[in-house]
């Protein structure tokens, strides 16, 4: 029998892992597997950072109060298994969104959830900007997770991308840097309003 892994260091950051090794560690480090690769949590989120993600999951959980749909807050293990398979050795991706909204009870298990969320949401940080526009945005594009949204609060910009069920593909739905409302496509009846959502980030 192997030694047990207590600590990051005791792994190889060129290997390839599953979610049944992420299962078996024992460190307390926060971490996500990309296609099978070992992501840590760069550094402690910001005050600003945590405000954004405080405002946005109370604003999706009043809405979402008695409604089908469920909002998650990180540290939540969001599990995409390639199509036809969800054994935990055949998992490559686990990741950790700053908040996710889902819709399908099915999904949502004691250890997370195991499938796409219907829209995702990550408040960007300056040192994991390049993860969340491209290694995200990609995984969660292949996945089919039907909305996508990057906040940088830096800019107090939202960015708003919809998945097109004809190419699979990410279109920008909306870019929002100034108030004025911010539509939903997963929740139609939600109304955000910018002007709401940064008005008391620290500065």
């Amino acid at each position: 029998m192997s030694a047990p892994i207590t600590s990051l260091d005791q792994l190889d950051p060129n290997g390839s892992y599953t979610y049944a090794d992420y299962l078996s560690w024992q460190f307390t480090e926060l971490v996500e597997l990309l296609r099978g690769k070992i992501m840590r949590r760069m550094s402690a989120p910001t005050d600003a950072h945590q405000a954004l993600v405080g405002e946005l999951y109370r604003r999706l959980a009043n809405h979402l109060y008695r409604q089908p749909c469920q909002v998650r807050v990180a540290p939540y293990d969001v599990r995409l298994p390639k199509p036809g398979t969800t054994a935990d050795a055949a998992i490559y991706t686990v990741v950790q969104p700053d908040l996710c909204v889902i819709c399908d009870p099915s999904k949502i298990e004691s250890r997370g959830c195991l499938g796409a969320p219907d829209l995702i949401i990550e408040v960007v940080s300056p040192r994991t900007a390049a993860r969340d526009w491209k290694d995200k945005f990609d995984l969660y594009e292949e996945a089919g997770v039907g909305e996508y949204w990057i906040v940088l609060p830096q800019e107090n910009d939202i960015s708003v991308f919809v998945l097109d069920e004809a190419t699979a593909r990410y279109q920008l739905a909306g870019e929002y840097a100034s108030p004025g409302a911010i539509p939903c496509h997963t929740l139609p009846g939600l109304e955000l309003d910018w002007a709401d959502i940064f008005a008391d980030k620290p500065r």
